[in-house]
């Protein structure tokens, strides 16, 4: 039971800084772009205000929902592994 708790602690502070550095890889990535978009577009307003408005577009966007994934695809694949080795 130990060896459980200890795997499911660990995994779990693995799995948390892997999210936080893809989330913040992602985010960062997104602003590189709206930046881009920014000055192709013919710099339209202030570029502050046009990364903010597009980054808060991609907080509710799919994608920021994908990078959970990050979190069960992991729990998922530990979970079949477990149940095939002991009851199949």
């Amino acid at each position: 039971m130990f060896a459980l708790t200890r795997l499911i602690v660990i995994g779990f502070v693995a799995l948390t800084v892997i999210y936080v550095i893809v989330s913040f890889w992602s985010r960062a990535l997104r602003r590189r772009k709206l930046r881009r978009e920014w000055e192709e577009e013919g710099r339209p307003g202030d570029r502050e205000t046009f990364v903010e408005t597009g980054l808060k577009a991609y907080d509710g966007s799919l994608r920021r929902k994908l990078i959970l994934g990050v979190y069960i695809i992991p729990v998922c694949i530990v979970g079949l592994i477990i149940y095939l080795t002991n009851f199949h």
